[in-house]
This record gives C-alpha cells, sequence and structure tokens, in this order.
C-alpha cells in the first residue's frame, strides 16, 4: 500500500502524487463503498486528500482509504443537489479573489467565504485583482473595503499582473504553504497563477461583455506544486458560496463586530434583525458596523432560515 496526496480531480478519476522521492504521478479510481459512505456530499474525495492506495496490473490506482481532513473549503451543492461540494481540503491558508472590474467585486461573496474559512480554522486572505482596470470611483469604493476588513483584522491586498511588487507580496505569503485561490469567473485567478509561476501557461479568457461575467477556464480543481516552495490550488470559477453546515444562531459568531456586543443584547437568542434592546443593531444605526457587512449578515441568516424551513417542509411531506 502506498500513501499520497490527490493533487486533481477529474470526476471519475484522481491525480495522486504518491509521497515516495521522485515517483510518478498516477491516475486512480475509487470504489464505490465511498460514494454510499459520503451522501452528504457530491465529492466524496477531493483535491488535496491525503489517501492510502494500491497499484493495479495496468499501472493505474485504486484508492483504499482517505485520511481524516485536517480542514476544508466547502460551500452548498449546486444545480438542485444536496448536501456539501467540498473544494478542497488541507489547506493552510484560503485566498478569496475577486475582481475591482469586470467582473466588479461582491462583499457578500467575500464575507461568505471568510464565515466559511474561519469555520474551519484556516487563515483567510481577500485579493483585489485587476487594479490597473480600475476608476477613480473604483479607487474610493476600494478604499472603503480596506478600512472595513483591516479593521476586523482581515489581511486584504491590492493585485496586478503588472504590478511586480503585488506578485512578489503574493508569492512570499504563499511560499511553503498550501494556498487555494477561489472565486467567481473572470476574476483573474488563472492569470495571477500564470504570472506567480511563469511557465504554467493555463488557458485564460476575457470576461463577457453582454453579461460582465467571467467564462469558465479551470474546469477542475488542481493542486499545483510551486517552483518556490509550498502547493497552489486552483478551483474553477464558482458564482455562488453557499454556507452549509451552519446552525442560525452561530452565524452572527463570525462576525467579529457583532461577536462581543451580542453579549449585550436585551434577549439571549437575538437574531439581530427586529428584536426591541437589540445591541448590534443599535450600533449599525449609529454606524459602527459597515452597511455592506449588515447586509451579508442578514443575507446570510435568511437564505439559512429558507434552507430550514424548505428542509422541514420535507421532512413533514
Amino acid at each position: 500500500m502506498k500513501r499520497g496526496r490527490i493533487i486533481k480531480s477529474t470526476g471519475k478519476w484522481y491525480k495522486v502524487m504518491p509521497f515516495e522521492e521522485n515517483a510518478e504521478v498516477i491516475s486512480c479510481q475509487i470504489p464505490g463503498k465511498f460514494r454510499l459512505q459520503e451522501l452528504q456530499q457530491t465529492n466524496p474525495i477531493a483535491v488535496g486528500d491525503l489517501v492510502s492506495f494500491r497499484v493495479l496490473e495496468d499501472g493505474s490506482g485504486m484508492i483504499e482509504d482517505i485520511e481524516a481532513r485536517k480542514n476544508k473549503i466547502s460551500r452548498k451543492a449546486t444545480h438542485g443537489r444536496k448536501g456539501e461540494q467540498i473544494l478542497v481540503s488541507n489547506v493552510d491558508q484560503a485566498f478569496v479573489v475577486q475582481a475591482v472590474q469586470q467582473p466588479q467585486f461582491r462583499t457578500g461573496f467575500i464575507d461568505r467565504f471568510i464565515i466559511s474559512a474561519e469555520a474551519h480554522h484556516i487563515r483567510p486572505i481577500i485579493i483585489l485583482n485587476k487594479t490597473d482596470l480600475g476608476t477613480d470611483e473604483d479607487a474610493d469604493l476600494v478604499a472603503d473595503l480596506i478600512k472595513i476588513y483591516d479593521a476586523l483584522s482581515y489581511q486584504l491586498i491590492l493585485t496586478s499582473i503588472y504590478d511586480d511588487e503585488s506578485i512578489e507580496e503574493l508569492r512570499s505569503l504563499m511560499k511553503d504553504r498550501t494556498s487555494v485561490f477561489i472565486g467567481p469567473s473572470g476574476t483573474g485567478k488563472t492569470s495571477l497563477l500564470n504570472t506567480i509561476q511563469p511557465g504554467m501557461n493555463r488557458t485564460v479568457a476575457a470576461v463577457s461583455t453582454f453579461s460582465n461575467k467571467g467564462k469558465h477556464t479551470t474546469t477542475f480543481a488542481e493542486l499545483i506544486p510551486l517552483d518556490f516552495g509550498g502547493f497552489l490550488a486552483d478551483t474553477p470559477g464558482i458564482r455562488e458560496f453557499g454556507l452549509v453546515g451552519f446552525d442560525l444562531n452561530e452565524i452572527s459568531g463570525f462576525f467579529p463586530e457583532m461577536r462581543i456586543l451580542q453579549q449585550n443584547c436585551r434577549f439571549y437568542n437575538c437574531t439581530h434583525l427586529h428584536e426591541p434592546g437589540c445591541a448590534v443593531m443599535e450600533a449599525f444605526g449609529k454606524g459602527k458596523i459597515a452597511a455592506s457587512r449588515y447586509d451579508s449578515y442578514i443575507s446570510i441568516y435568511e437564505s439559512l432560515e429558507d434552507e430550514n424551513r424548505s428542509a422541514g417542509s420535507r421532512k413533514r411531506g
């Protein structure tokens, strides 16, 4: 039996990098039992997983065991599927990549990503890419964004493939660590990767001028060894980041600006949406909580509430 790390998932086949020195990457399959065991997950094995496998006579491999994950980044399954989609596992830090323009950044996506990362003890870092495309109006929006997240102790960096200093900052942050890029299509994740590690020549595509949305260029998640040390997981662009596995009453605890304030709410089970004597709502009214952050909280709370209501209806039916 051999051990290795999943570096690419293409649906039926998994590319495994053995831990043996100078060993070649091997294509492996999984037994049907894994899919039966992981009914709550759309993918029983994720990029980044550590596995045990045996080599078959034809040179391919069969995965026999998946080691316990240190952590994971996941989201709610899409396209009508139930459960959880694991995007990547066993990482040291996660970069949420947004663009200043084409397509413009969405703070709701950022906030949902931060919650998912922190829930699994992963350091979140915000990248605002394509700064070379920004207008004067964008500069004001970006300055406000930096102010908001800096006050919450979240690292936010501005990048452009034409700004050597920002690329070097990324390399420094990623050196000897396992990182992941996650964000919508068109935000420049692949272009950044091609610049961070020259010679990759991964395919990139322009943002649609009709919809101002990105086109998918990365089809499958892949863990890429970096020449300067470490790994980077490049993931397909995702438009929505639905949270999964969270209780309604714990969401406010993932907002640092609400965490301490909520202890002063009149009701112990305050939702911070409509109750009298809510310290969070009072702080928001006084401008002590950013409108974009409070809007994110409301959106997340209401989406989880809708899911719980739908789940309850299915059970009664």
